[in-house]
């Protein structure tokens, strides 16, 4: 059996104590927790407000990671719909750079395994070099788990 991984990231236009990104600050929290909540939730990265080592991807500690495990693109999907995610994507341009290559990225893991950020930013290459695999893909275009061996 398979989980679905997901990777997304962005690029912060501030200092995470910038009064300019605060209201992104203030709503992670909330925002995790509705996720936790979410039906298929398994599992998200977790470095904490006091970590003295947060997620760092493409050596750029302005980037804001989240990588988290759901059941399947359908539970991820209702979650990415939620109206308290959305409430916080409509504001995204505020508060995080535009980027020219993908930023977030599908993939399966095996049940009880947990990604790791190097992995993650793995796949994300994966995708932006070649595209949608059954290795790295997007909502726009998924792929099934592997079949059971």
């Amino acid at each position: 059996m398979y989980n679905l991984a997901q990777l997304n990231i962005a690029k912060a236009r501030f200092a995470f104590d910038d009064p300019r990104i605060a209201d992104f600050v203030n709503a992670i929290r909330a925002v995790n927790q509705s996720a936790e909540r979410s039906d298929g939730y398994v599992w998200r990265l977790d470095a904490g407000p006091a970590s003295d080592t947060p997620p760092i991807v493409y050596g750029d500690p302005t980037y804001v990671v989240n990588l988290s495990v759901w059941r399947s693109v359908e539970a991820l999907s209702q979650f990415v719909a939620s109206e308290m995610h959305l409430a916080i994507m409509r504001r995204r341009a505020e508060w995080f750079e535009k980027l020219d290559v993908a930023t977030f990225v599908l993939w399966w893991v095996r049940n009880a395994e947990t990604p790791t950020v190097a992995e993650a930013e793995a796949r994300l290459d994966l995708l932006r070099a070649h595209g949608p695999t059954a290795e790295a893909f997007s909502f726009a275009r998924s792929f099934p788990p592997p079949a059971a061996a």
